[in-house]
């Protein structure tokens, strides 16, 4: 039932931008749900076993995700439509850009289109381990054209010596991917890149050869991406005119924010929670998430550690509100505050 208490390397090896990281992801996504036990049986353990189940619920409530989302859904359907139109191309190959605000859930668009498109794979080439069908990477801020193929070189396990140029790590990458019949290249944090600047523009450049070199399907997440640099200019123009757009935003308070609501608290684990009780509180955690998903998943994985941490085991209102907002939603907060007052 539960496992030891993880060890630095073990948390370094669930890092998405390598290549264990990012299996154990995938594999993570097969495995059993944590299956919990009642009031009665949790009394029955005796003191170690009632710390290791604690341990195993708190680790269960920091990965609670929302993924069953409409932006992740047509996130998925149109990659898995770019890199079946791909498979023919020899050349200006279509890619995807997932553009939004902060905390709307661009990153998990992202990964779960590669989660999908490798468990296909998976199951189309079963025992083919030599394969690497997704190579997920995050632009470091200031990037130049060596520390976006060190990214890649880093993904895959490649090392990346002081005295190798460019074009040696380049090629290094080229020729793993080609090898292991990469398919879908993800990358993360892409507003990083500015082709206002010589080594955004050059960093932006490296991506593009990539892309051409290897006979995958790129796809890009980033803040705000039409009104950043990466699309004006004549480089801009090349991307604008090779990637289709997927936007995310915050949810409107709907049958979908409802039902993410109500996702969430189905996979809570505590005692004495009722459930029932995060679903009728859905508008007041909507006016206080502003709805952001990213928000909404720290308040309700907060409250449900908190939970687990005082023993009171169940979320209330007032455990929601002890869980403090990210920056960004404290100004829609105060904002909104401000607007009220000065309607009134």
């Amino acid at each position: 039932m539960s496992a030891p208490v993880d060890s630095p390397d073990e948390d370094f090896g669930r890092q998405l931008t390598t290549l264990p990281g990012w299996r154990r992801f995938v594999d993570s996504s097969r495995a059993d749900p944590m299956v919990g036990l009642t009031k009665a049986e949790y009394d029955m353990l005796d003191e170690d076993g009632q710390y290791a189940y604690d341990e195993d619920r708190l680790d269960h409530h920091a990965r609670l995700q929302v993924v069953a989302t409409s932006t992740v859904r047509s996130t998925v359907t149109c990659g898995r439509r770019l890199i079946i139109l791909n498979r023919g191309a020899v050349s200006a190959r279509r890619g995807l850009i997932v553009s939004g605000p902060a905390n709307t859930g661009k990153t998990i668009a992202l990964t779960q289109l590669g989660l999908t498109y490798e468990l296909q794979d998976r199951r189309r080439r079963p025992g083919q381990d030599d394969r690497i069908p997704v190579i997920y990477i995050t632009v470091p801020p200031a990037a130049t054209p060596r520390m976006i193929a060190a990214e890649f070189a880093r993904f895959l396990g490649i090392p990346v010596l002081s005295r190798a140029n460019i074009t040696d790590l380049t090629e290094a990458v080229v020729g793993v991917c080609t090898k292991a019949r990469t398919g879908l290249v993800l990358v993360d944090e892409i507003h990083n890149l500015s082709l206002t600047t010589r080594h955004g523009a050059e960093a932006s450049d490296t991506l593009k050869y990539f892309s051409e070199r290897i006979p995958a399907t790129f796809a890009y997440a980033g803040i705000d991406v039409e009104s950043g640099s990466l699309l004006s200019g004549t480089r801009g123009d090349q991307i604008a005119g090779r990637f289709t757009g997927m936007a995310t935003h915050p949810f409107p308070y709907n049958a979908e924010w409802k039902a993410l609501v109500a996702q969430m608290e189905a996979n809570l684990l505590l005692h004495e929670h009722r459930p029932g009780t995060l679903t009728r509180l859905d508008r007041f955690i909507h006016t206080r998430t502003a709805g952001m998903i990213g928000t909404l998943s720290h308040q309700i994985r907060g409250a449900a550690v908190d939970a687990v941490l005082t023993r009171t085991e169940k979320i209330t209102k007032t455990g929601l509100m002890a869980v403090d907002l990210d920056i960004a939603a404290s100004r829609e907060q105060a904002d909104r505050v401000l607007h009220t007052d000065a309607n009134k």
